[in-house]
C-alpha cells in the first residue's frame, strides 16, 4: 500500500515538471485562418484563439469593430465583435495583438466586412386573403425589408385592393430596415378569385440585387344565381351579413316567412323578392353589392345604422341598377350624397331618406331626372340640434344647413325648384336647418298664376286665388316645420287650397331658433287661426283639425 502511494506521488510530480517545461515553450501566437476575416453586412461575433507566455493587449483603430478581452496575461479565447455597417462598400480594418516584454512581438490580421446591397425583400411573398370580412377586419400589413425608397405600385385593374406605405426613416444608412405596407381590400362579390402582383418599385437609379414582389390572392365568393327565388334568398343572407345586420333569418323556414320580407305570389317572378326591409344595423359602406341581385323588388327598406349621425357615406352605385324600384327607404343611414347613377332610378314613385346627414338637397331631385316621384321625405337631417345657428361654430351639421346660400343682397330663400315639383303628393322637409324667406314668387315666370277660368270651374275655389302663383297644387301633404325660415308667409301659401289639410300650424308655421344672420325664425304674419282662410273658401268643408 506504501508503494502504490509514493508511486502516485513520484507520478504527479513527474507531470507538474512536464507541464512547466511546456509552458516555457509556448510561443506567441493568433489563429485566424489565412490571416483575415470576413463578414457579411449584418456583423456579428468571431471568437480566435490566443496563445501568449506573457502580457500582451489587442488593438484597433475601427471603431466598428469591439475586442474582448483586449488584454490578457496568458492564452485565451478572445472575441471579435463586428457591428453592422452603414455602407453599400465593403470596409476593411486591422487588429493588432502585442506582446509586452522585451520583444513587443506583434501579430495583425485583417477584418473585412461586406455593404449590404441594395434590395427589396419579403419574408412571404404571398398573402391568402378570403372574399369577405367585417368592416375594419378587411386590411393586413406587410413588412417589406428594404435599404431604398420605394413605390408600391398596384395594377390598374386590381381597384380591389388599396395601399398605404409609412415614410420610412434611414438613419441607419444602408443598414436595411423593415418598412410597414398597409394593405385594405374589399368584398369580392364574384364567384371567381382575385390575383394581383404587387411591386414595390425602387425610387431613383438604385440597380437592386434582390427585388421581392408580393402576389395577393382573394377568394372566390359564393355564386348567387341571379333571376333566381334561391338567387334572391343568397343575396338577402349575404345583404345582412355586409352591413352587420342585428337579428338573423331562420333559414330552415321558407323565404317567404322571414320577418320584413314579401315574396310576389303569381307571375314571371313568382316566389322571388318582392319587399325587404332590413331594420338595425352597423355598416360604414354604402349598400352592398349584392343588392343588385334583387332585381324584382318593388320596394327596399334599409333603416337604422349604429352612430348614423357620424358618418359621411354614399348610397354607392349598386341600388343604382334596380330600375324596376317603385319605393325606397335609406334612413337613418349617415348619407351625405347620393350616387351619380341614383337617376336611373326613374320609376320611384316614394323615397325616404329621413335621419341622413345631408348638407344639400341631392341635385339630382327634379321632375327631370325622378319623374314619377310623387313622394320625396327628406326629414330630420341634424346630426345634432343647434337652435342658435348664429352662435355656431360647428361644421358639417347636416339638416341641409348649406341649401339656402346667402344671395348678394344679404337674404336667403327656401329653395324654389322644389317649390316647382307639381307632381309630387308628399314632401316632407321637417326639422332641418333650412333658413331665410318662403319666396312669394309673384314675378317668378317658372310659375303659373291660378286664373279665373280654373277657379270658376272649381266650386271650392275663391276669387282670392285669381293671380296667385300655382304652387304644389296637388300636394297632398307638406311639412317644413322645425326649421329656420323667417319672414312674412306669401299669399300663395296662406290661401293655398290646400292649406287646412297641411295642419299648418304644427307642420308649416312652427319655426325655431336663430339662422346664420341672428334672425329669430318664424314668421310674421303668421295667422292665430284659419278664420281668415274659411271667409274665402266658403264653400269648402270645415276640418275640425283647424
Amino acid at each position: 500500500m506504501k508503494i502504490n502511494k509514493i508511486f502516485v506521488l513520484l507520478s504527479t510530480l513527474a507531470i507538474a515538471l512536464t507541464s512547466c517545461q511546456v509552458s516555457q515553450e509556448i510561443e506567441f501566437d493568433v489563429a485566424v485562418e489565412s490571416g483575415v476575416i470576413n463578414i457579411g453586412p449584418d456583423g456579428g461575433l468571431r471568437t480566435i484563439s490566443v496563445k501568449s507566455p506573457s502580457n500582451w493587449t489587442a488593438t484597433t483603430q475601427a471603431p466598428w469593430i469591439t475586442i474582448s478581452p483586449a488584454n490578457g496575461k496568458s492564452s485565451t479565447e478572445c472575441r471579435i465583435i463586428i457591428d453592422s455597417t452603414l455602407y453599400d462598400t465593403a470596409r476593411e480594418a486591422w487588429v493588432t495583438f502585442k506582446l509586452l516584454g522585451k520583444t513587443n512581438e506583434l501579430k495583425e490580421f485583417q477584418v473585412i466586412q461586406e455593404g449590404y446591397p441594395y434590395s427589396i425583400t419579403l419574408k412571404e411573398t404571398e398573402v391568402k386573403i378570403p372574399e369577405y370580412a367585417d368592416y375594419g377586419e378587411r386590411s393586413f400589413d406587410v413588412a417589406v425589408n428594404s435599404n431604398v425608397d420605394f413605390d408600391v405600385v398596384i395594377p390598374d385593374n386590381a381597384s380591389w385592393i388599396m395601399s398605404k406605405k409609412e415614410n420610412p426613416d434611414f438613419d441607419r444608412g444602408i443598414r436595411p430596415r423593415n418598412v410597414m405596407v398597409h394593405f385594405d381590400w374589399k368584398v369580392n362579390t364574384r364567384p371567381n378569385k382575385n390575383e394581383v402582383e404587387i411591386v414595390f418599385r425602387p425610387k431613383g437609379d438604385k440597380q437592386l440585387a434582390r427585388q421581392d414582389n408580393l402576389k395577393v390572392v382573394q377568394g372566390a365568393a359564393q355564386e348567387i344565381e341571379a333571376g333566381t327565388v334561391k338567387g334572391d334568398s343568397l343575396a338577402l343572407l349575404a345583404i345582412a351579413r355586409a352591413i352587420n345586420m342585428w337579428r338573423e333569418w331562420d333559414t330552415a323556414d321558407r323565404m317567404e316567412l322571414w320577418d320584413g320580407i314579401e315574396v310576389w305570389k303569381e307571375g314571371k317572378d313568382k316566389g322571388r323578392v318582392k319587399s325587404a326591409h332590413f331594420f338595425l344595423f352597423s355598416t360604414k359602406e354604402g349598400l352592398p353589392f349584392e343588392v343588385s341581385y334583387l332585381t324584382a323588388a318593388e320596394e327596399l327598406y334599409f333603416y337604422g345604422n349604429t352612430n348614423s349621425f357620424l358618418l359621411n357615406l354614399s348610397c354607392g352605385p349598386y341600388i343604382c341598377k334596380l330600375p324596376q324600384l317603385r319605393k325606397l327607404t335609406i334612413g337613418a343611414y349617415g348619407l351625405t350624397e347620393l350616387d351619380k347613377d341614383f337617376k336611373d332610378l326613374a320609376n320611384l314613385e316614394y323615397l325616404d331618406l329621413n335621419g341622413n346627414n345631408f348638407e344639400e338637397i341631392p341635385a339630382v331631385f327634379s321632375p327631370d331626372s325622378l319623374p314619377n316621384l310623387t313622394a320625396l321625405i327628406i326629414n330630420a337631417n341634424q346630426r345634432n340640434v343647434t337652435n342658435d345657428l348664429f352662435n355656431n361654430y360647428k361644421e358639417n351639421s347636416g339638416g341641409l344647413i348649406n341649401e339656402c346660400p346667402l344671395r348678394p343682397d344679404g337674404t336667403r330663400e327656401f329653395p324654389r325648384r322644389l317649390l316647382k315639383w307639381n307632381k309630387l303628393d308628399t314632401l316632407r322637409l321637417s326639422v332641418n336647418y333650412l333658413q331665410g324667406t318662403i319666396p312669394d314668387l309673384m314675378d317668378d315666370p317658372d310659375f303659373p298664376k291660378w286664373t279665373a277660368e280654373e277657379v270658376n270651374a272649381c266650386d271650392t275655389l275663391p276669387a282670392k286665388l285669381i293671380g296667385l302663383p300655382k304652387v304644389l297644387p296637388d300636394t297632398d301633404f307638406l311639412a317644413i316645420n322645425l326649421n329656420r325660415l323667417h319672414g312674412e308667409l306669401p299669399d300663395w301659401l296662406l290661401y293655398h287650397p290646400k292649406l287646412d289639410l297641411w295642419y299648418p300650424f304644427q307642420l308649416i308655421f312652427l319655426q325655431e331658433g336663430k339662422d346664420r344672420e341672428g334672425n329669430v325664425a318664424g314668421f310674421s304674419n303668421e295667422p292665430a287661426n284659419l278664420n281668415y282662410y274659411y271667409e274665402e273658401y266658403k264653400n269648402k268643408k270645415y276640418n275640425p283639425n283647424n
